[in-house]
Formats: structure tokens, sequence, C-alpha cells
């Protein structure tokens, strides 16, 4: 069975010497798993088209004994190339598939969750990174995933509640204005990595690169 879908590469890696393992973001099928088969290959029609953060349309096979999918066609939307001109942003990037991947099942529909990281992507693209980006990207997640923070029972205090509704429930732009102090950012930031660590177990590694 062929199916079609939108995604953005997640992680690939090998499978053989010629093959792939690609792992997808969509809104409609959630994570999915493909194999690009010869995709290394010089003469692949895959070749030049799977990248980490690349957006494309796909088709792929449904396995009928598996999660991992036959990968057909391959029509690039955008590279996001920006992001690999600035560790910084790559830090930024990977920290959020990384916590997309720990909070979510595989092939479960993720359509909120595939528009934020669309849209943290092209936020990246032209802003530098900051520590409030992961901060709201990481309340958004829980808001979509139905995690949201209670405010009312937090000990936070009153301005950096203000800045976490900021945060969650503005637009990317808006949120690029916000000038939160010091002392708003360390207290908001071990908020969330104890919520963090209450709710998905433990708080990934890759957290401290992103915040810089």
């Amino acid at each position: 069975m062929i199916e079609t879908a939108t995604g953005l590469v997640f992680r690939t890696r090998l499978l053989t010497e010629t093959s792939l393992i690609v792992q997808w973001l969509t809104p409609n099928l959630g994570r999915l798993a493909t194999v690009a088969k010869g995709a290394r290959r010089t003469k692949s029609p895959f070749r030049g088209k799977l990248d980490l953060f690349y957006l494309a349309d796909i088709s792929f096979s449904r396995s009928s004994r598996s999660e991992l999918h036959t990968l057909r066609e391959v029509t690039l939307r955008e590279t996001h190339s920006g992001l690999r001109k600035d560790l910084g942003l790559l830090h930024q990037a990977s920290y959020c598939v990384a916590l997309i991947e720990r909070a979510t099942q595989t092939e479960t529909p993720l359509p909120q969750v595939f528009d934020l990281m669309v849209g943290l992507l092209r936020h990246l693209l032209s802003h530098p990174a900051e520590p409030q980006t992961i901060f709201s990207f990481e309340l958004k997640l829980l808001a979509d995933l139905g995690l949201k923070p209670d405010m009312a029972k937090s000990q936070l205090n009153p301005g950096t509640r203000q800045l976490v509704k900021a945060l969650t429930e503005n637009d990317w732009p808006v949120m690029a204005r916000l000038k939160p102090s010091n002392e708003q950012l360390r207290e908001l930031s071990q908020f969330l990595h104890g919520f963090l660590q209450y709710h998905l177990g433990s708080v990934l590694k890759g957290r401290a690169g992103a915040l810089g």
C-alpha cells in the first residue's frame, strides 16, 4: 500500500553500505521510519534529498510486518540550510527534535507538534539562538501534549508567570520581541527542568547545550 505525506527529516542512519533509515515527523502520520534503498549510491534519486531538517513531500510503501516502511519518492520543499552555519541554532533544533521523540509515540497523528517544529525552524533561520526560544518551545509542546503547567500552583515570581504565559500563547515573532531579565530566565530554566524531569522521567543531555 503506497501512502503519501509531508515530512520533516528527524534522523538518518546507515542500514547497509548503500541504504539509509530515515526517520520523519509528519502531521497526519506522526513519527515514522522509512528505508531509503540505495540512497547512498551516486545515481540514486534520493541523492541530496535526505538530510537533517529537510522538509519534503514523500511517498512510501507501508510494511504490514513492521514499523519500517519503504521510501519511494522524495520531493524537497525546504532544506533549512542556514541552520548548518550556526552551531547554536543547530544545538537548539537538535534538542527540540530529541524532546519530541522523548515525549511522543510513533505513528500517532501530531499535526500541532509538526506545525510547532516547522515554525521553530523558520524562526531559527532569522533569529539568533536565545534561551527563551527553547523555553517557548518546551512550553508550547507541553501545552500541545496536554501537560501545560498550572501557574496557579507554581511558586514562580509574578513576572516569571507572565513570561510563561507570553512564551506559551504568543507566536514566534512576538516571542522574539520579549526581553526577559536574567533572573526570570534562571527561574524559568529551573522550573522547566524539574517539570520535564517529573513528566518525562529525565531531562535530555542536550538541553544545557541548547540553552547555551
